[in-house]
């Protein structure tokens, strides 16, 4: 299973980044590669298209609605509705309760761009694993002001035949419950970090620090801790340097391009 980082920037696209968006891919035993896009925030669509055609994408995953995790999906509808190739089966979307509506939303209502026709989109279920292809995913109830997801995907391991692996994706959330759930001995916990100790301890319910996502890594036994999602007007060594203080295992910042082979 690999991860490929799209997009990485927190609350808006910055400078060098789009907004939060992740490539999840695996073969299947007869080499088939699947690929699951889990958010596409804004700006992402281009990324998308530098790691093959995005009509080959098998299933889009949104964490929840706000805008810099689900704004490119009315660009992916105009994208897969006016391909010069032909036209294509609906798209399966996971996604909180009102997905259909936000992309409606999204499209402005226009028959020119509507992505009624584009989308299967399907309402998350907790405690309900989805199969797409070799790759399972399960969403968990997390705490942020709509109503949120972090997701956890679990499969083929690179490293040899049999193994699977888990990569578990925060969503926007603060420390929770759900998100110590999620980080259980995950191969990999890909967490938010868009607040920074000190300054924002006021606000809660919205978003990690490096700290509180190294925290719920420790607790859970994840072996490694990708920090992303950090806004532009943030030092991004802060969130380092907090989880630095909580957490032992491999710690980075996730970074646009960046790519992680589980």
């Amino acid at each position: 299973m690999r991860l490929v980082v799209l997009g990485c920037a927190g609350s808006f696209p910055g400078p060098d980044s789009a907004a939060s968006s992740y490539l999840v891919q695996a073969r299947d035993a007869d080499g088939r590669t699947w690929s699951a896009v889990l958010d596409l925030g804004s700006g992402a669509l281009g990324p998308l298209q530098r790691w093959g055609d995005p009509a080959a994408v098998d299933v889009v995953a949104l964490s929840h609605l706000h805008a810099d995790h689900v704004a490119d999906m009315a660009v992916l509808g105009v994208y897969r509705r006016y391909r010069p190739t032909g036209a294509l089966p609906p798209l399966p979307v996971l996604g909180p309760a009102g997905t259909r509506e936000r992309l409606a939303h999204l499209s402005g209502h226009d028959p020119a761009t509507d992505t009624q026709e584009q989308f299967d989109v399907r309402e998350w279920r907790a405690g309900e694993p989805v199969r797409v292809g070799p790759l399972t995913l399960e969403a968990v109830p997390v705490e942020h002001p709509v109503p949120a997801f972090g997701i956890r995907v679990t499969g083929p391991s690179e490293a040899g035949p049999g193994r699977r692996v888990t990569l578990a994706y925060s969503g926007d959330t603060d420390a929770c419950d759900g998100l110590d759930a999620l980080a259980v001995d995950a191969d990999l916990l890909l967490a938010e970090a868009a607040f920074v100790e000190g300054r924002d301890d006021h606000v809660r319910g919205v978003h990690l620090t490096g700290r509180r996502a190294a925290e719920a890594a420790a607790r859970g036994g994840a072996r490694r801790l990708v920090l992303t999602h950090v806004p532009a007007w943030n030092d991004p060594r802060a969130a380092l340097t907090e989880a630095a203080t909580v957490y032992a295992g491999p710690t980075s910042l996730a970074a646009p391009g960046a790519t992680y082979t589980l």
